[in-house]
């Protein structure tokens, strides 16, 4: 298929700049995938849409201030890195800005010193930087908590007041160059009327990084490379998925991020989840023949993104570009900071 099939009108006005209040007070577009039927509802409506034995399967994966500005030790001038992935102990793929002027050898001091990083190697696949990190005391980690700033997308051009709104109330390990979205607008209260309504709540992870950022350039799909993002789906998750499916229950999946983890787990020839840690480079396009997501809730994507690519592939290319243009008209708000949309 080609890129321009997903492609779409999104007006800049209807980017969402800051989260609804509280968090589940936002919007929910409800499609039925067999019917096609649009519902309009809000987030805190969702309990409503479940159904007893139902799983939902949440990426509890925390954002880390991954952002870092500081200064090339030679020459004194600014350099940007945008920490994505550790590759070993301190040493981390990391963008960087500007990229071309960052070579190997290059020193970068942050923070007056609180932070060191040395410039081990340009990673062709990417145009990255390996960026190995050391500090006069204490941890690397405590190092880019003091000098870090949380890395809100691009399309997002205003600061929030607190990080912790970037932040599920499921969030755990600090991993992620960005926030799994669709887990934003959940709340501990709609979670407990989620289980009221008898669902069981299962976690993954998935470390959010590099193709979040990087538009689809490539005119075919099948030319696109994704980037290889660290998953974990424990033991307890594939119990959970395994007890739904015995009590007939739907696999509900919060994010596309939790898609990814899911389908990307499964054994090559029994099709069965499995417990695993590893990376992951699944591409999700339509055709791709879907295993263990039953649902999912989302958040509305970018034009010609793989996001958009994997829940047309979900829900079918048609209906969904109908959705968002009745989306659009209705007046939605997209992206991260945006309203929900749920698919079952």
């Amino acid at each position: 298929m080609r890129t321009s099939d997903f492609d779409y009108d999104l007006p800049s006005g209807i980017i969402a700049q800051s989260p609804t209040e509280p968090r589940d007070a936002c919007r929910l577009m409800v499609v039925d995938r067999r019917s096609g039927q649009i519902d309009h509802r809000l987030f805190s409506d969702l309990p409503e849409y479940l159904r007893p034995g139902d799983l939902l399967v949440v990426n509890e994966t925390r954002v880390l201030p991954a952002r870092l500005k500081g200064a090339k030790d030679e020459t004194g001038g600014s350099v940007e890195l945008l920490l994505l992935r550790e590759r070993y102990q301190d040493t981390w793929e990391c963008l960087a800005r500007p990229g071309r002027r960052l070579k190997p050898g290059a020193h970068i001091v942050f923070g007056d010193g609180v932070l060191k990083g040395f410039v081990v190697d340009v990673l062709p696949d990417t145009g990255g930087r390996l960026v190995r990190f050391t500090v006069p005391s204490g941890t690397v980690l405590d190092a880019i908590h003091r000098v870090g700033e949380v890395p809100l997308p691009p399309y997002i051009t205003q600061p929030i007041a607190d990080p912790e709104l970037y932040q599920t109330v499921f969030a755990r390990d600090e991993r992620s160059a960005a926030a799994p979205t669709a887990g934003l607008h959940f709340t501990e209260s709609l979670l407990e009327r989620c289980r009221k309504a008898g669902a069981e709540l299962t976690e993954i992870e998935l470390d959010v990084g590099l193709d979040t950022f990087r538009p689809v350039t490539e005119e075919e799909t099948s030319e696109h490379r994704m980037h290889a993002e660290h998953v974990r789906v424990p033991e307890r998750c594939v119990a959970a998925v395994e007890r739904a499916r015995s009590r007939g229950g739907r696999v509900v999946a919060v994010g596309t991020t939790t898609v990814r983890a899911l389908e990307s787990s499964r054994d090559q020839e029994s099709g069965a989840l499995v417990a695993r840690e590893g990376v992951t480079d699944l591409f999700i396009t339509p055709g791709f023949g879907f295993g263990v997501v039953d649902a999912l809730v989302t958040n509305f994507h970018m034009p010609r993104s793989t996001l958009l690519m994997m829940v047309s592939a979900f829900a079918g290319r048609e209906l969904i570009l109908r959705a968002y243009a009745n989306a659009v008209a209705e007046g939605y708000r997209f992206l991260s900071f945006g309203d929900a949309m749920l698919l079952l």
